[in-house]
């Protein structure tokens, strides 16, 4: 059973960074176009954003665009997420998970934007 671990988040202040991890076991990750996405309290989870196999292609939510930068290693598994400018309103739970085909969700890891 393909298992995806989140890492990274925190409490940042307005105008920080952080960088997401996200881990994936087994040996298919590199076959999958994969997503970060957030839930916000009281809201629908969203696919903010989601990154090709190879890597080569990126896609954006408009609320994100020019803060937030996808990427991944097949080497190591592993899918990335540098966020940068954070706002209050990125404040959520993120998620990774292949974009189609969805895996089992893991626990995600908080993102907290506060003075």
């Amino acid at each position: 059973q393909v298992q995806l671990v989140e890492s990274g988040g925190g409490l940042v202040q307005p105008g920080g960074s952080l960088r997401l991890s996200c881990a994936a076991s087994g040996s298919a990750f590199s076959i999958y176009a994969m997503g970060w996405y957030r839930q916000a309290p009281g809201k629908q989870r969203e696919l903010v954003a989601q990154i090709s196999r190879g890597g080569l292609t990126t896609n954006y939510a408009d609320s994100v665009k020019g803060r937030f930068t996808i990427s991944r290693d097949n080497a190591k598994n592993t899918m990335y997420l540098q966020m940068s400018s954070l706002k209050p309103e990125d404040t959520a739970v993120y998620y990774c998970n292949r974009v189609f085909m969805s895996l089992p969700w893991g626990q995600g890891t908080q993102v907290t934007v506060s003075a």
